[in-house]
């Protein structure tokens, strides 16, 4: 085959997102970062175009499995994003350890990022389970990203073996605005990978904050863990969250029928459809009360 033949195979190949390596016979890694990645991770998005315009594969990786989209979604760089997948960058691809650009934008919480790449048609599920995004934003604290995947058909209830949920990731981590953001979306509030719930986690962790919210969306402050202990029994003496765990869980102002009233009727709805509780002719605040977004108190006393 031709010198000119090979290259017209070649810039095919790359437009129809083939992967290209960008010095395979090179074993360190520092050296295998080329030029198109380089431009693509610092944002210099004249620098990018000039690299196309030349023919530089958008494909190129290193020996790791890098593409140079990964390098712009880890920064937040969504002009050079945006070039790249328009020139055939292919969106879904993975690095060595199962990343893909998704999981990193969202591992970085960078929202315009991830919802460039999901128009784009990035996976909202993941490759693999070593890339869930929603796992991965749910880890690091990113409720914006979680809504933007949701949106896009992601799992609040995402399985992962040993690992749970995105709501036991959020919860082990603490990171409340992701635990509210999940339980709005409606995160599935007794489900985890161990055996304990997650209210068991949150009195471990003493966080009279987590277990508020959990018991304000039903988790049972009775349920036994695999040794038999109750969260109650986890939590520390006389801190605020045993103090929760003793009381009735229910925010304050709001009545233990108009919690659980709410409770029935999201679980009636399901998931999927929360959303079209906005449909609804009902009072604004009522409708507010349903997702999540008032406690009310008393706006509907009255």
């Amino acid at each position: 085959m031709s010198a000119g033949n090979e290259e017209t195979r070649r810039d095919t190949e790359c437009q129809s997102g083939t992967e290209y390596f960008s010095n395979p016979l090179m074993s360190d890694v520092a050296s295998d970062w080329s030029p198109i990645h380089d431009a693509a991770y610092n944002g210099r998005i004249l620098a990018l175009q000039r690299l196309i315009a030349q023919g530089t594969c958008v494909n190129l990786h290193t020996l790791d499995k890098v593409s140079p989209l990964h390098g712009a979604c880890m920064q937040g760089h969504t002009a050079c994003a945006k070039l790249l997948m328009e020139n055939g960058a292919n969106v879904n691809s993975s690095t060595a350890d199962g990343q893909t650009p998704l999981t990193e934008a969202c591992a970085q919480g960078h929202v315009t990022c991830v919802s460039l790449l999901l128009q784009h048609g990035a996976a909202s599920l993941g490759t693999s389970q070593s890339s869930s995004p929603i796992h991965r934003a749910a880890a690091k604290g990113h409720p914006e990203c979680i809504e933007h995947l949701v949106q896009y058909g992601a799992d609040v209830d995402q399985h992962i073996d040993k690992v749970g949920s995105p709501l036991q990731v959020a919860c082990n981590n603490q990171h409340l605005s992701t635990v509210k953001k999940l339980l709005q979306l409606g995160a599935c509030v007794s489900r985890t990978a161990s055996g304990d719930s997650l209210l068991h986690i949150a009195a471990r962790l003493s966080s009279p904050e987590l277990v508020s919210v959990l018991l304000d969306h039903g988790a049972d402050r009775f349920s036994m863990n695999s040794e038999g202990k109750r969260p109650l029994d986890l939590a520390t003496p006389s801190s605020p969250a045993e103090r929760l765990l003793r009381q009735a869980g229910v925010s304050p102002g709001v009545s233990p029928l108009m919690q659980l009233c709410r409770l029935y009727i999201r679980k009636i709805t399901g998931k999927q459809r929360l959303g079209g509780i906005c449909d609804l002719h009902l009072p604004t605040a009522l409708i507010q009360y349903l997702l999540y977004q008032s406690d009310l108190r008393g706006d509907l006393m009255h």
